[in-house]
C-alpha cells in the first residue's frame, strides 16, 4: 500500500499514532476502525492533555480568550473554538458559556453574529463558522434561528455566499465563504437540527455544485487556478480556502465521487512528500495561542486529512 514512497502506510500510521491525542483518537476512528472501547478511551482523554488542554488553559477570567469574540486574530474565542472543535473536544460548562455568551452579545439587526459592533451586517464567513462550533458544542436551536434565517437571506444567484456581497456587492460566491456555510450546515446537519431543514439542505446542494464546477480550486470560466493560495495547504485554515479543506469537507460529510474532484485529487497527490507524509505548506499570518506544527515540515494534520480523503475517493492509489 505504500504507492512507491519509502515509507510505507504501516509506518505513517505508527508516525501519527505518535501525535497529539486528538491525532491518534481520529486514525483510531476514522482509518483503522478500531473498536468502540478504543476509540471512547482515547476521547476521554482529549480534554486532559495535548493541544486541547493548552487552548484550554489559555481562557481568561472572563470567559473568553484572546479579547473576546473575535479579536485578536487568532486567539479570539471565535478561532479558538474553531480549533477546540477541530480537536474534537468533548462539550464542558466553560465552552457552553461562552458560546451562549457570543449568542447573547454579539447578534446584529440581521440576526446574524457580528463581531464588527460599527458595521451593521454580518460578515457569513463569520456566521459559517460560528454554526460549525455552536452545532457541534449542542447549543440550543433557539439560539440558532435568527443565524439560520440570516443564512438563508444570504445565499447568492450562483447557488453559494460571499461575505462581500453587501459590502462591496460582490456579485460572484467565493469559495472562502461557501466552504465556510458547507462546514457549519454539516455539523447542523450531524448534530440533529431542524430549523428550516428542507431550505438548508437544498443550499447545501446548490453550494456543492457551485464548488464542483469550479472544480475546488479553478475559475468556471476560463479553467485557471483561481489564486496560488488555494494549491498551499495550510492548517490550521482559519477562514481561508485551500483544495485540501474542501476536499475535506466532501469526505467528512460522506458526499459520492464526482469526477470534477479528480483535479483537487490529483493536486494532493502531487503535494505528497517522498516519503509519504503531507506538509504544512503556508501559514495565515496573526497571534496565536501556540504553534501546533512547523510551516514547511511534515504535518499529522494535513496527512491525516489527506489519507482519509484518498481513502474515500481514491483507495486503490494509497
Amino acid at each position: 500500500m505504500n504507492g512507491g514512497y519509502i515509507v510505507s502506510y504501516e509506518e505513517i500510521i505508527k508516525w501519527l499514532l505518535e501525535g497529539d491525542i486528538s491525532i491518534q483518537y481520529q486514525v483510531h476512528r476514522d482509518l483503522l476502525g478500531s473498536d468502540l472501547k478504543t476509540i471512547e478511551a482515547l476521547k476521554n482523554r482529549i480534554l486532559h492533555e495535548g493541544w486541547a488542554r493548552q487552548f484550554l488553559d489559555k481562557k481568561e477570567a472572563n470567559g473568553h480568550w484572546g479579547r473576546g469574540f473575535y479579536q485578536p486574530k487568532w486567539i479570539s474565542s471565535h478561532y479558538t473554538l474553531l480549533d477546540l472543535k477541530h480537536l474534537e473536544v468533548p462539550l464542558t460548562e466553560g465552552i457552553s458559556k461562552t458560546i451562549n455568551t457570543i449568542l447573547s452579545e454579539n447578534k446584529s439587526n440581521d440576526g446574524g453574529i457580528d463581531p464588527h459592533r460599527e458595521i451593521a451586517q454580518s460578515d457569513v464567513c463569520v456566521n459559517g463558522m460560528f454554526l460549525n462550533y455552536a452545532c457541534y458544542f449542542g447549543v440550543d436551536e433557539k439560539g440558532l434561528h435568527s443565524v439560520v434565517d440570516y443564512i438563508i437571506n444570504e445565499q447568492m444567484s450562483d447557488g453559494g455566499f460571499n461575505c462581500r456581497k453587501v459590502r462591496s456587492g460582490a456579485s460572484h460566491s467565493s469559495v472562502h465563504s461557501t466552504i465556510a456555510i458547507l462546514e457549519g450546515l454539516h455539523e447542523y446537519f450531524n448534530n440533529g437540527y431542524t430549523y428550516r431543514l428542507n431550505e438548508l439542505e437544498q443550499i447545501r446542494d446548490d453550494s456543492e455544485r457551485f464548488m464542483l464546477e469550479h472544480h475546488l480550486y479553478k475559475s468556471d470560466k476560463t479553467g485557471e487556478v483561481m489564486h496560488k493560495s488555494m494549491t498551499m495547504l495550510s492548517y490550521p485554515s482559519r477562514w481561508k480556502y485551500d483544495v485540501l479543506r474542501g476536499l475535506a469537507f466532501f469526505e467528512k460529510a460522506q458526499r459520492p465521487y464526482d469526477k470534477r474532484m479528480e483535479d483537487g485529487i490529483a493536486l494532493i497527490f502531487k503535494k505528497r512528500l517522498k516519503n509519504g507524509l503531507w506538509p504544512v505548506q503556508a501559514k495565515h499570518t496573526g497571534l496565536v495561542h501556540f504553534d501546533m506544527e512547523q510551516t514547511g515540515k511534515a504535518s499529522r494534520w494535513n496527512t491525516l486529512r489527506a489519507l482519509r480523503v484518498l481513502k474515500m475517493y481514491a483507495a486503490e492509489k494509497l
